[in-house]
C-alpha cells in the first residue's frame, strides 16, 4: 500500500499516475481543501505528526511513502523522513522542476534572514506572495515602516487565518490560477515583491519575469534542502518508474523508455566522458516535459552505450544496444553546434513524408531535439538545477564554444528492422529512433480500455459534460488550445480505441464529445476502422482517392496521393485552397461511423494538421 502526501499540482500528477495501476492507495492533505477525484485512492485529511503517521502506516500496511507536498512544507518533509527511517520503508520525494537562478533576484536562505537583513524598504510597498503561513513573521516589518500587501489563496480558511493575525482586508489580494502576473503587478504597483522558490508549477518564473519587466525589486526565499532519506523524482514519469522499482507489484505492467531516450542517454554519457573524462554509471536525461530520468550507461572503446528496457511492452527493440560516439569538430560560427548522424543499424529515409527528407537518418524530430538540448546543457553551462543536487547530480560543465558530432548506432538494427514496418515505409538498412514523451507505458487491451473508462469517469465528475478525446500527447497539446478554459481532467487519450472510447462516453451519458484526430488515424477512421492500430488496419489509398475526388481534387493531386508513404503527406499534396473542402470530406466520413455510437449526445471532429491547426 502507498501513502501519498499531496495538496499540490504534484499531488494531482501523482494521483493520475497511480490511478493507472488500478490498485488502492491513500491520498493525504492537511486541510482537505484540494478538490480531486479518486477512484482507487482513499482520501485522508488532517495534519499528521510522526506518531500518528507511524500508527497510520502500521494499521494500513503502508510499504511506500510519496511526499508530493509543497517544497516549503518543511515540517511534513521532516516527519515523512523520520517515519520512513523508523519503519524502514522507502520514501519518494516528488519535487518540482526549478528554473535556473536569475541574477535579478536577491536571495535569502529563509524568512528570518530576509526580515533581519533586507534594507531599503522603509516607506515602500512590499507584495508578499509567500503564503498565509508566513504573515506572522513578516508583520514585524510593518512596525519598521514597511507597507505590506499579502497575496494568499482565495480560501475561507486562508482569509480567516490572515484576519486572525491582524491583517486588514485592504492588505489582502488573492492568487488565481493562470492569472497574468504582469497585469497583477501593474495594478498593484508594489515597490518590491517577495516570493518563494516555488518551481515552475508554482509560477516562479512568471513572477520573476513580470518583476523584471516593471523594474520591481525581486526577493526570493531559497527552497529547503531535500533530506537524504528520499528517492527524488521531478515528474510523473519518474514517479511511476520509481514506484515500479520500490514496490514492483503495484503496477501490473511496468513502463519502459523509448529508443530516443536511450540514444540521448548514450550521447550524454559520451559527451561527459569526452569533456570531463568521467564515466558515471547513470546519467539524468531531460525528457520533453522537462523532468529528469536516470538511465544506466556503459562504456567501451567506441564511446558510450545503453541497453533498451521496454518494460512489459511487447517491443521488438527490447534489449538492444544503442551506442553513441561523440567527437569534437571545428566550429566556424559563434555558437556551439551539435551534428547528429546515423551509424550502423540506423535506418535511412528514402521516401518523403517524414520529419526529415530522403537521405537523412531515421532519427525522429523529438529524439534529435532531446539529444541537442541535453548536450547543450553541458556545453553552454545551462543545465537546470535538478530537484535535489544530492540525488540528481548536476552535469554542468563550464565549456568554451564547443561543437560536437554525435553518431548513433544500433549493432542489431539491420536484422531487427526486417521485423518492423520500416521496409514498407521506405526506411532501409536499420531501425528508427523514435519517441514523443520519452517513456513507454505498456497496457493490455483490457487494461487500456479500463484506463480510458476511469479517465472518462473522472472527466464527468468535474461537472463538465463535454469531453475532448485525443490520440496522445501531441494531439492533446494541439486541441487544448481550442479549449483554453477546460480543466485538464476532461482531456482523455484514446490511443487507437476511438470507437470504444465513444461508446464509453455514451454509457456514461456524456452529452458532448469532441474528437481530436490527426490525418494518419483520420483516414482509417473515415474508412470505418474504429480501432486504428496498425496491427488491425493500414492506410487505404483507394478509399483516400475517393475522398480526394469528392473534394474536387484533380488527377495530378490524386496521383501524388497514390505515391505517398504516410497519410500526413496529404497536408502538402492537397492544394491550400482545397484543404478546407478535403478536411470537411474526411470529417463527414468519420462522423458517419462515429456519430451513431453516441446516439444521445453531440459529437464533433477536430482534424489536426502537423502544425497544430485545427480544422
Amino acid at each position: 500500500m502507498i501513502l501519498v502526501f499531496g495538496g499540490t499540482t504534484e499531488g494531482r500528477k501523482a494521483i493520475k499516475e497511480l490511478e493507472e495501476a488500478g490498485n488502492t492507495y491513500f491520498y493525504s492533505t492537511k486541510t482537505g481543501d484540494q478538490q480531486v477525484t479518486l477512484h482507487h485512492g482513499v482520501r485522508v485529511d488532517g495534519a499528521m505528526d510522526d506518531h500518528s503517521m507511524e500508527q497510520f502506516c502500521q494499521e494500513h500496511h503502508i510499504r511506500l511513502l510519496v511526499d508530493a507536498a509543497h517544497p516549503f512544507a518543511e515540517r511534513l518533509h521532516q516527519t515523512v523522513a523520520i517515519v520512513a527511517e523508523r519503519l524502514r520503508i522507502p520514501a519518494i520525494r516528488f519535487e518540482r522542476i526549478f528554473p535556473e537562478s536569475d541574477e535579478a533576484i536577491e536571495w535569502f536562505d529563509n524568512l528570518e534572514q530576509f526580515t533581519r537583513e533586507v534594507d531599503g524598504l522603509q516607506g515602500k510597498l512590499l507584495l508578499a506572495t509567500t503564503g498565509v503561513q508566513t504573515i506572522a513573521k513578516l508583520r514585524a516589518m510593518e512596525e519598521k515602516g514597511v507597507r505590506i500587501m499579502y497575496r494568499i489563496l482565495p480560501r475561507e480558511s486562508s482569509v480567516s487565518l490572515a484576519r486572525r493575525q491582524g491583517v486588514s482586508d485592504t492588505q489582502l489580494c488573492y492568487y488565481h490560477e493562470g492569472e497574468d502576473e504582469l497585469r497583477m503587478l501593474e495594478e498593484l504597483h508594489p515597490d518590491a515583491v517577495l516570493m518563494k522558490e516555488s518551481g515552475l508549477t508554482g509560477g516562479f518564473r512568471e513572477k520573476v519575469e513580470a518583476a523584471k519587466a516593471l523594474n520591481i525589486r525581486a526577493f526570493a526565499i531559497r527552497r529547503p534542502v531535500t533530506q537524504r532519506t528520499f528517492k527524488c523524482v521531478d515528474g510523473e514519469h519518474g514517479l511511476r518508474r520509481m514506484v515500479e522499482k520500490l514496490l514492483p507489484e503495484f503496477y501490473p505492467l511496468h513502463s519502459g523508455l523509448t529508443t530516443g531516450t536511450y540514444a540521448t542517454a548514450s550521447a550524454l554519457a559520451g559527451t561527459i566522458r569526452l569533456l570531463r573524462g568521467e564515466t558515471p554509471a547513470e546519467v539524468f536525461v531531460t525528457l520533453p516535459n522537462g523532468e529528469h530520468i536516470p538511465v544506466p550507461v556503459f562504456y567501451d572503446d567506441n564511446g558510450a552505450y545503453t541497453i533498451k528496457d521496454s518494460g512489459d511492452d511487447p517491443d521488438i527493440t527490447k534489449g538492444i544496444e544503442i551506442q553513441a560516439s561523440v567527437v569534437r569538430v571545428n566550429n566556424q560560427g559563434d555558437t556551439p553546434q551539435i551534428d547528429i548522424v546515423g551509424g550502423e543499424g540506423i535506418g535511412t529515409i528514402t521516401l518523403p513524408g517524414f520529419d526529415y527528407p530522403p537521405g537523412e537518418p531515421a532519427i525522429n524530430k523529438v529524439p534529435r531535439q532531446m539529444i541537442r538540448e541535453n548536450l547543450m546543457q553541458i556545453i553552454t553551462d545551462i543545465n537546470p538545477i535538478h530537484a535535489s543536487e544530492k540525488a540528481m547530480p548536476d552535469h554542468r560543465q563550464a565549456s568554451s564554444n564547443i561543437s560536437l558530432r554525435v553518431t548513433i548506432s544500433v549493432p542489431e538494427g539491420r536484422e531487427i528492422a526486417k521485423k518492423t514496418f520500416n521496409p514498407r515505409l521506405g526506411i532501409v538498412d536499420g531501425i528508427s529512433i523514435v519517441g514523443v514523451s520519452g517513456i513507454i507505458k505498456p497496457f493490455s487491451e483490457e487494461g487500456f480500455l479500463n484506463s480510458i473508462r476511469k479517465c472518462m469517469e473522472v472527466a464527468k465528475a468535474t461537472g463538465y459534460n463535454h469531453v475532448v478525446i485525443n490520440s496522445g500527447a501531441k494531439s492533446e497539446r494541439f486541441v487544448k488550445a481550442s479549449f483554453p478554459d477546460f480543466p485538464p481532467q476532461v482531456f482523455v487519450e484514446y490511443g487507437n480505441y476511438i470507437g470504444a472510447t465513444i461508446k464509453i462516453a455514451d454509457e456514461l451519458a456524456i452529452s458532448r464529445v469532441s474528437l481530436g484526430v490527426m490525418m494518419g488515424k483520420a483516414v482509417k477512421l473515415a474508412a470505418g476502422h474504429l480501432d486504428t492500430h496498425s496491427r488491425r488496419t493500414v492506410m487505404d489509398k483507394v478509399f483516400i482517392d475517393t475522398m480526394l475526388e469528392e473534394a474536387g481534387c484533380n488527377e495530378e493531386v490524386r496521383e501524388k496521393a497514390r505515391l505517398m508513404t504516410l497519410a500526413r503527406e496529404l497536408w502538402e499534396i492537397v492544394p491550400a485552397y482545397q484543404l478546407e473542402r478535403f478536411a470537411s470530406v474526411v470529417k463527414n466520413r468519420c462522423l458517419e461511423h462515429c456519430a451513431p455510437l453516441l446516439p444521445q449526445g453531440e459529437l464533433s471532429i477536430l482534424l489536426i494538421n502537423e502544425d497544430g491547426r485545427v480544422f
